[in-house]
């Protein structure tokens, strides 16, 4: 029997405004389309590994209104199990989106229910926490929630892989507990408090960084570059994005997210999964919204050996659920 991976992290509903680019600060434009999405950085990497036919299990927050019932219902229709969601008082989390033309966007979060997730919650979970196989979380729930979960990994020898996003600093002590840390470029700096060049040689220098900080592995998300892969010791590895006409990169990094360890968890080596998680990501952002872009098994297939041919026989494997 599989180890399910188990998300903890948030659920929200996005509200996704359309315009021809993002506007300046001060600046009022008109947009020409807006749309609901069941989004949330959690939600979103829980939706992706199932579409993927991969068994998650969700474990997060959501409000008694409207949008509680809507999103849970999301989860449930995707295949993520809901058990370990719960409904608290209060207005669910949302998201506020502006997309441009060129697929661009910028976010803000309002956490809702998913800032009353708590170490208490997660100790109640613990059933399903035990038996991962992968732990991913995320930082847009109280961080001392990601600590306690940290602190559960490294307790029953469970694996973890933190997204930290949205970016802010953390503390040495979380980082040393995490196996896998999949910041992007802009992520990165947030956490090591500096800049670094433009390129190939500041994301090397980035990576190299990040595990002197103590992280076991790193996955640097560099957008249309692909990413960067950096284990301990081992040789640093570039693996190239797959180039799409993008319509909407909201959601992209949790595609990416997901694929990584659905690609781990079925037993890949970490770069055949690292190309597994930039196919992922690809066909997302050639769609509108987080959740309703995300790929099937099938699709990463098809679009994998569509680009790579006979270099695709790693996913030669069926979808096992």
């Amino acid at each position: 029997m599989q180890k399910p991976i188990v998300v903890v992290g948030s659920i929200n509903l996005d509200l996704v405004v359309g315009a021809d680019r993002i506007p300046q600060v001060g600046e009022t434009i008109i947009g020409h389309t807006f749309n609901t999405f069941h989004g949330g950085k959690g939600a979103n990497q829980a939706v992706a590994a199932a579409k993927l036919g991969y068994p998650v299990s969700m474990v997060g927050n959501v409000g008694n209104d409207a949008f509680g019932t809507q999103l849970r219902n999301g989860l449930e229709d995707a295949g993520v199990d809901s058990t370990y969601v719960n409904t608290v008082e209060g207005a669910s989390g949302v998201a506020l989106i502006t997309t441009g033309r060129g697929g661009e966007n910028n976010i803000v979060v309002v956490p809702g229910a998913n800032g009353h997730l708590t170490p208490e919650q997660l100790e109640k979970a613990a059933t399903i926490l035990e038996h991962a196989g992968l732990l991913l979380t995320q930082l847009e729930i109280p961080l001392e929630t990601v600590e306690y979960l940290a602190q559960f990994a490294e307790r029953h020898n469970i694996p973890l892989m933190l997204d930290p996003a949205p970016a802010r600093e953390l503390s040495g002590k979380l980082l040393r507990k995490v196996s896998w840390i999949t910041p992007n470029e802009t992520e990165t700096e947030k956490l090591l408090r500096t800049n670094f060049e433009n390129g190939d040689q500041g994301a090397y220098a980035a990576a190299e960084c990040l595990l002197d900080c103590g992280v076991k592995n790193v996955l640097l998300k560099l957008g249309s570059r692909g990413c960067l892969i950096a284990q301990g010791t081992l040789a640093k590895e570039r693996v190239p994005a797959f180039s799409v006409n993008a319509v909407d990169t909201t959601g992209a990094g949790d595609a990416f997210n997901a694929g990584f360890a659905v690609g781990l968890m079925r037993g890949s080596t970490v770069a055949r999964s690292a190309i597994f998680a930039c196919a992922v990501a690809a066909i997302s952002v050639t769609h509108h919204g987080a959740q309703p872009s995300m790929p099937t098994w099938a699709e990463v297939k098809a679009f994998v050996n569509n680009r790579l041919g006979s270099e695709a026989s790693f996913l030669a494997v069926e979808s096992k659920v």
